[in-house]
Order: structure tokens, then sequence, then C-alpha cells
């Protein structure tokens, strides 16, 4: 049986540089591939996509590797005009979904890691579907590809650059650059750490797609082993932890794999990882009015929180079939910051809401 073509979105720089040797191709032809995936966009090895390499390289490359591109089965457009959310199909046939936003001065693609979730949070639309499999390092990447290209096609500009240089009479078009990643899409990140990790370091290479460690965050449930790992390998990213509640029976209620990995774990773990790395984390805490949304909740939280180098991100519960919470009332959102700030000089923020209208919201993305 032969070998499955090796998906080139899966390898590093460094990887994909071995490979070639093994080949016997000059490291220069490495260059210039690596650009023309990450720089150029490119979605084929034609001569017309892939001008500077050799057809022996391009035939040795359609021959033996892929380009994991993920046809999309649904693109929807948000009323604001300011979100797309994409249902793509993985080379397997199963789906995932993915998320490009549009903020002041930066575009953000919310990716998944894993299709499902095997983490069963209550009032998320992933966990209600279950677990099926892990995604591959280049199913990861491939998804940032796509939001890097929707860019470029809206923006009508074929440069790598953020402008494309005017001609006699043509304008310069400023194409918006993907300057952030979040792992907030489908699946739990720390579940499936190798594979994203591997994403990362390869989104991260400042001869491709160059996002800068402050460009990527991680959201995790709370995966403890997974926490200290990254905190032994002082991995290069943003952490978020989906908190919640500040007690482990509260906590359990919403977040079942409390049951596995304690508050108190949880805790000793993010303060392992400040220590180790220097790096504050986002703690993150959807707002049920009625359940966890009052003073003394707020108060909770400060205390949990009180000398770690910590900022609250606090999210306006977004409807989901399975779940029948209503959101938090803006007077009480601004409540819990005010007990944040003036009582625990905690900082904190409420997440700006993006495509709710679509289900393109924070723990809204799933698949029938």
């Amino acid at each position: 049986m032969p070998a499955a073509p090796t998906d080139l979105y899966c390898l590093t720089r460094e990887e994909l540089r071995l490979l070639f040797a093994r080949w016997g191709f000059s490291p220069i032809h490495t260059a210039r591939l690596w650009g023309y995936l990450y720089l150029a966009l490119a979605d084929s090895f034609s001569a017309e996509a892939m001008p500077e390499l050799p057809e022996k390289v391009r035939a040795k490359l359609a021959a033996e590797t892929r380009l994991a591109a993920l046809p999309v089965a649904l693109a929807t457009d948000s009323a604001d005009g300011f979100t797309r959310k994409f249902l793509l199909t993985l080379p397997d046939g199963e789906r995932i979904e993915t998320v490009l936003m549009r903020f002041t001065g930066r575009v953000t693609a919310c990716v998944s890691s894993q299709v499902g979730c095997a983490m069963g949070c209550v009032f998320c639309a992933t966990g209600q579907m279950g677990y099926t499999r892990h995604l591959t390092p280049g199913e990861i990447v491939a998804q940032a590809v796509h939001v890097a290209r929707q860019l470029r096609i809206v923006a009508g500009g074929t440069d790598h650059g953020l402008k494309q240089k005017p001609g006699p009479a043509t304008p310069a078009i400023t194409i918006p650059r993907l300057r952030n990643i979040v792992l907030m899409g489908m699946g739990e990140p720390l579940h499936n750490y190798d594979a994203v990790m591997q994403a990362i370091e390869i989104l991260r290479d400042p001869n491709g797609l160059a996002l800068g460690a402050e460009r990527i965050t991680l959201s995790t449930v709370g995966v403890v082993p997974g926490i200290l790992r990254l905190a032994a390998e002082k991995r290069a990213c943003h952490l978020a932890v989906s908190l919640h509640a500040a007690t482990q029976d509260e906590r359990a209620a919403l977040v079942p794999a409390a049951k596995k990995w304690s508050l108190d774990e949880l805790m000793a773990a993010c303060r392992t990882y400040s220590e180790t790395t220097g790096r504050r984390i986002f703690y993150e805490w959807t707002l049920i009015e009625g359940q966890n949304d009052s003073a003394t909740h707020a108060r909770a939280v400060g205390e949990l929180l009180r000398g770690l180098p910590a900022q609250v991100n606090l999210i306006p519960l977004n409807p989901t079939a399975g779940y029948g919470g209503t959101p938090t009332r803006s007077d009480a959102a601004k409540r819990f910051q005010k007990i944040l700030a003036e009582e625990f000089n905690l900082p904190s923020t409420v997440r700006q809401r993006r495509g709710i209208d679509i289900a393109a919201g924070c723990g809204q993305l799933a698949i029938a």
C-alpha cells in the first residue's frame, strides 16, 4: 500500500529542509517553497503558482506531498459585517468551524484544534456535540492560511505585503494582515498538545506568517498536565484559562473536567505557570445571569486570583441550543468589573461580542 502524501502544512521549515535534502534538492528550494506556502499563499504546485521552482521539484511535490487546503462547505457573514464563519471540510470528510473576526486595527482568526470536544462544558455547543478526533498540525495551520487567503481575496490583492505597489493608474490597496490567532474554536487545545505546539511553531516562523508570541492565545478549560507542560517547556504564547466559577462545586457543575482536575489543582498549576514563565494568565469567566454574576461571585474571583499576575475576561453567555441560561445584563457586568478593579486592583475586560447572530461567538461553534 503506497504511503499517504505528506501534508506540507504539517512541516516546520527545518523539517521541510530535511525532506528536500533527502530528495537531493538544493536548500534554496526550501526557502522558495516556504515563501510560496506562507507569503504567496499558493494553493497548487503549478508553474503559475510557484514559478521559481523547477519543474522536477514541483513534480516531486505533486507526487509525494499535498497542500491540505480545506474546502468551504459554508461561509456565513454576520449582520454587522465584522465576522465571517467558515464550515471547513477536512480530508476525511469531517468538518470544523473557523471564524474570521475584524476589530479596530487587527484581524483575528479563531481556529479549532479538534473535531468536537471531550470536555463537555455544559454551555458550550462544541462540548454538547462530543469528541470525534484530534486535528493534525497541518489542519490547524491550514485554517490560518485559509483566513489569510480570504483577507487577500476581499482586498483584491496579490502581493504578500500590506500594500500593493501602485501603478500609473492603480492606487495602493491595503491588504489586511492576519495578526492574531486564538485557539478558542472547536476542541480543547491542551488535549491535542503535540499537534497544537507543532502548529504554533509553524505559525510563528519569522519567514512565514510570522505571528509573534503575543499574537497567539491558547484557551484551555483547565487541563492541568498540559498547563504544567507549557510551563516546563516555556512555550511562547498567551494562556487563557476558562474559570467560570470560584468554588469547586460550582465549577464542576459547569465544567465537567473540574471533576478530574480540581480547582485547587488548577490554581496550583496556574501559579507554577506564572512563576516559571513570568507571564500573566487571562482567566475567562462566562457571565450567566443569576448563576455566577453577583457581587459575591466577583469577590470570590478576586480572592481566588489575589497575588497572581492575571486579567479577567468577562464573557456574557452566548446562546446555544443545549443550554438554557441567560447572559448577564450590562449593568451586572459593569458591577462585576468595578468590584474587581476597586477592591482587588484586578484588571478585566468585557468581551467584545462578534458574530452572535451566526453562532460564531465564544462557545457557539459546532457542526450539525
